[in-house]
C-alpha cells in the first residue's frame, strides 16, 4: 500500500478514536455503544418522547469536555461513577412503570423535557433575570430547572441559557453537558457528585453528623436532598437507587456502601435555603 495512503488511513483511524475518547482510556474504553445501548434500553422506544435525542455520539462529545468524568480511580470506580450518573439522571427522565417490559429500570432517558404543566421556575435574581416569555423547567438528562441553573450552566457550556433555554431539549450534546456539569461542579456546602462517587470528597464532622457519608445516598442529596433525603424510606429515592443497581450489575461492579439518603439532612438544611443563591445555585428542586 502506498505510504501516504497507509499514514492517511491510520491518522484518520487516531482522529475517530480520540473523538470518541478511545485513545489513552477514555471513557468510550469502557462504555461502547454495545454497552450504552444496554443500559438505556429502551429509550428509543416508539412510547418516548425522547426517542432519537439521547444518541451516544452526543454522549461521547459532552463527556469528552469533562475529561475527569468517568476516568478519575480504578477501574471499578470509574464504572460505578458512570453508573451513578446514569443512574440519577435515568430516574429524572424515565419512562417505566412496575410491569414493564425489562423492568422499569430499562427505560430511563424516554423524556427530554419536565412533564404536565410546568411553572416558569423564576426566581428573582439581578446576576440571572428570566427573559420575558421564557420559562426555566426541567430540560436535559438532570432535567435543570430554575434560571439561576440555566444561566451557570450556560457561562460554563457556553450558551445563552437565560434567553433560550429550550436549546437543552434541542441539542443531545449540550442537554448531555448540562447534566455533566451539575455532576462535576461543587457548590458549597455540596460538594461535587463526581467527587464523591471518586472518593475525593471526605465528610466533614458536620456531615457525618448528618448522617452524609461517602456513597450513592450522598449523590441523591446533592441532585435533590431538600424534597428526598431524611424521610424514611422514599420511592423516588429507591427509583434512583434501582438504576444505578440494574447499571452496575452490567458493568459487573459492587455497588459499594450508603445507598440511599433515607437517614441524611439536606445540605445547609440549617440556611434559609431561599435567602441565598449561593446555596441553592446547584439544587435541582423538582421531582421527575
Amino acid at each position: 500500500m502506498n505510504k501516504h495512503i497507509l499514514f492517511g488511513f491510520w491518522s484518520l483511524v487516531a482522529y475517530f478514536a480520540g473523538n470518541l475518547g478511545i485513545a489513552n482510556g477514555g471513557i468510550a474504553s469502557i462504555l461502547p455503544e454495545s454497552t450504552f445501548n444496554s443500559l438505556l434500553k429502551h429509550r428509543n422506544d416508539a412510547g418516548c418522547p425522547a426517542k432519537g435525542f439521547y444518541t451516544y455520539r452526543a454522549f461521547i462529545n459532552a463527556a469528552n469536555a469533562y475529561p475527569a468524568f468517568g476516568n478519575t480511580g480504578d477501574l471499578t470506580t470509574r464504572k460505578r461513577e458512570i453508573a451513578a450518573f446514569l443512574g440519577q439522571t435515568s430516574h429524572e427522565t424515565t419512562g417505566g412503570w412496575a410491569s414493564a417490559p425489562d423492568g422499569p429500570y430499562a427505560w430511563g432517558y424516554c423524556y427530554v423535557k419536565e412533564q404536565g404543566n410546568p411553572g416558569a421556575y423564576c426566581q428573582a435574581s439581578a446576576k440571572w433575570p428570566c427573559a420575558p416569555g421564557k420559562k426555566y423547567y426541567g430540560r436535559g438528562p438532570i432535567q435543570i430547572s430554575w434560571n439561576y441553573n440555566y444561566g451557570q450552566a450556560g457561562k460554563a457550556i457556553g450558551f445563552d441559557g437565560i434567553n433560550d433555554p429550550d436549546i437543552v431539549a434541542r441539542n443531545p450534546t449540550i442537554a448531555f453537558k448540562t447534566a455533566l456539569w451539575f455532576w462535576m461542579t461543587p457548590q458549597a456546602p455540596k460538594p461535587s457528585s463526581h467527587d464523591v462517587m471518586t472518593g475525593k470528597w471526605k465528610p466533614t464532622a458536620a456531615d457525618r453528623a448528618a448522617g452524609r457519608l461517602p456513597g450513592y445516598g450522598t449523590v441523591t442529596n446533592i441532585v435533590n436532598g431538600a424534597l428526598e433525603c431524611g424521610k424514611g424510606s422514599d420511592p423516588r429515592v429507591n427509583d434512583r437507587i434501582g438504576f444505578y443497581k440494574r447499571y452496575c450489575n452490567i458493568f459487573k461492579v459492587p455497588y459499594g456502601q450508603n445507598l440511599d439518603c433515607a437517614k441524611q439532612r439536606p445540605f445547609g438544611s440549617s440556611l434559609a435555603l431561599s435567602d441565598s443563591e449561593d446555596v441553592e445555585a446547584l439544587d435541582h428542586p423538582m421531582e421527575a
